[in-house]
């Protein structure tokens, strides 16, 4: 992970999936401006969705990172450490959650379950 310092807030990248972490509650400093810090491809991170199942990148804590869904947003899932706090999105997945859209709405009613 690489950290990347903006205006407000700080956010780290991975070199490999192009997933974002965000220590706890950057991630709402840095909302307004999704589309500049998160630049990774939407289909590497689908891609990479599926695994979720990781350690927290900050902390080290051997506990994995818990299965998170937005409230607003269903079909994003992303993942939080209840240690730390922080929270990390896939690739495209940051800028998804920092939109909502009417189509959004919609989505909520296709989307599978997380478990």
């Amino acid at each position: 992970m690489h950290r990347r310092d903006y205006d407000v807030a700080s956010a780290y990248r991975c070199e490999g999936c192009q997933g974002l972490w965000f220590p706890m509650l950057e991630f709402e400093h840095l909302r307004q401006d999704a589309d500049v810090v998160d630049v990774g491809d939407a289909d590497t991170g689908a891609r990479y969705n599926s695994i979720d199942r990781i350690q927290c990148p900050a902390c080290k804590h051997p506990s994995p990172l818990v299965r998170m869904v937005d409230v607003q947003q269903p079909h994003i899932w992303f993942e939080s450490c209840k240690f730390c706090y922080g929270r990390f999105y896939d690739a495209g997945e940051f800028r998804d959650f920092a939109e909502v859209t009417v189509e959004d709405f919609f989505k909520r009613f296709k989307v599978d379950t997380r478990y």
